[in-house]
């Protein structure tokens, strides 16, 4: 709880003009040799989460940049994992590279997509 002298000071600060106001925060700052303004730095760990934030996509585009030198197990593995295939698109996209193979694949999708393709040798990026 506050103290009598306080919460008079907060009485008085309430009943002046916005001049007044200025001029006092002006007389502080003189005295004590401080700054009423924010600091940049104050501003900037606030904005970082955002950025974390944005980073984090929801979606990721998929593309087949090389197929590796494995093309038949490239060409089974896009079949597979990419539901409504056929045989001859799957060949088209491998064959094709780079060609993207996912436009809105969500983060655990593109990354199983992803992990399988390597693991045949091919080359796959996710943006």
């Amino acid at each position: 709880m506050a103290s009598k002298s306080y919460e008079k000071m907060v009485e008085e600060i309430g009943n002046m003009s916005v001049l007044e106001l200025a001029d006092l925060v002006k007389l502080l700052e003189e005295t004590f040799g401080v700054s009423a303004a924010m600091p940049a730095m104050a501003a900037a760990p606030a904005a970082a989460p955002a950025a974390a934030a944005q980073e984090e996509k929801s979606e990721y585009k998929v593309t087949l940049q090389d197929a590796g030198s494995e093309k038949i197990k490239a060409i089974k593995a896009v079949k597979s994992l990419i539901a409504g295939l056929s045989l001859s698109e799957a060949k088209d996209k491998v064959e094709g590279a780079p060609s993207v193979l996912a436009e809105s694949a969500s983060k655990q999708d593109a990354e199983k997509i992803k992990k399988e393709l390597e693991a045949v040798g091919a080359k796959v990026v996710l943006s």
